[in-house]
């Protein structure tokens, strides 16, 4: 008996079908699974910059950039008159002549020099601004959402406090009390004090999705460091975020200093600033409107260009709005 079943048993497979394995190199599958190793490698910030050449508004943004720094850099390829020459009051809320293509001020000095000279100081406010920022910021929010717990505890509390003053207001007091030396490392410091925890919010929240990463986790597996890993893992693919968000607050120092300026308690009217010479210019508003809106525009055209550009990076740097595109 035992004989018999089992040669049933052997008998079975001769009866089974033959199943059919299609060629792999036949298929569409082999095209799709294929390494394509001519294609350029590509990683997140690849795919910003070609995303950002794109796009109109990044050219647009980037010519004014470019343009507000070389004036600041070399204000003497866009005039040469001095900005304090050749005040004569028979010039006084002139209109434009041959030379002097936007008039004159109430002190009859030429506007177009004034707005030129002036760049240097709002641009160089708004970058040490924003460096301050950025370094105070990043140490900040970086330690906060890597290491948890009574760090962050800590750290966003002492955020939290700095969030909770305008920092306009604080530097309207800081200013007034340092009266004596108001120049630009003065107002930048009293700026930047008050200004860096947005950025710190932004790369808490970023370093706490980025640290549950598998990469992260196999560092860890593997006995490195966690200041290791948050130097060279954590935070370079955090600080996308804040790349956007600090373009964007460049824009935000130099209309902070030309408002401290126009209160009278930011740059002594001796140095030139857009801020200065609208505060100046607004008795005049009604007589000679001019010399108002020419720096205002300045001021304007210049803090819109950094928030274009910001608006741009930070699209670009996120996948999902590039989908939707």
């Amino acid at each position: 008996m035992a004989n018999n079943t089992s040669g049933g048993a052997m008998d079975r497979p001769a009866n089974r079908n033959e199943h059919y394995v299609a060629n792999l190199a036949d298929t569409a599958m082999a095209e799709i699974d294929a390494v394509r190793i001519s294609e350029k490698p590509t990683n997140l910030y690849l795919d910003a910059w070609r995303d950002l050449r794109k796009r109109p508004m990044f050219y647009i943004a980037g010519v004014l950039i470019i343009i507000a720094a070389v004036a600041a850099l070399f204000p003497g390829l866009f005039t040469q008159t001095a900005p304090n020459d050749m005040c004569l009051l028979a010039n006084s809320n002139g209109a434009p002549t041959d030379g002097h293509p936007l008039g004159f001020t109430r002190q009859g000095c030429d506007i177009y020099s004034r707005i030129v000279h002036g760049t240097s100081t709002s641009l160089s406010v708004g970058l040490i601004v924003t460096v301050m920022t950025m370094f105070i910021g990043v140490v900040f929010g970086a330690l906060a959402g890597f290491y948890g717990k009574w760090v962050d505890a800590l750290l966003s509390r002492a955020g939290d406090i700095f969030f909770a003053i305008p920092y306009i207001l604080a530097a309207v007091v800081i200013m007034s009390v340092f009266s004596d030396y108001r120049n630009v490392w003065v107002i930048s410091m009293a700026i930047g004090i008050f200004a860096w925890p947005s950025t710190a919010r932004v790369l808490r929240g970023e370093i706490l999705r980025v640290k549950q990463s598998d990469y992260v986790m196999a560092s860890t597996a593997l006995g490195v460091s966690r200041f290791k890993i948050l130097m060279r893992h954590v935070l370079p693919n955090s600080i996308a975020p804040v790349i956007a968000v600090t373009t964007i607050s460049l824009a935000a120092a130099i209309v902070a200093e030309a408002t401290l300026s126009f209160l009278g308690v930011g740059l002594p009217t001796s140095t030139m600033s857009w801020g200065n010479d609208i505060s100046q210019a607004q008795v005049d508003l009604r007589t000679a409107p001019q010399v108002l809106i020419w720096p205002s525009l300045a001021l304007s055209i210049t803090a819109l260009a950094f928030i274009m550009m910001g608006e741009a990076i930070r699209d670009a740097l996120d996948p999902k709005a590039r989908a939707q595109r």
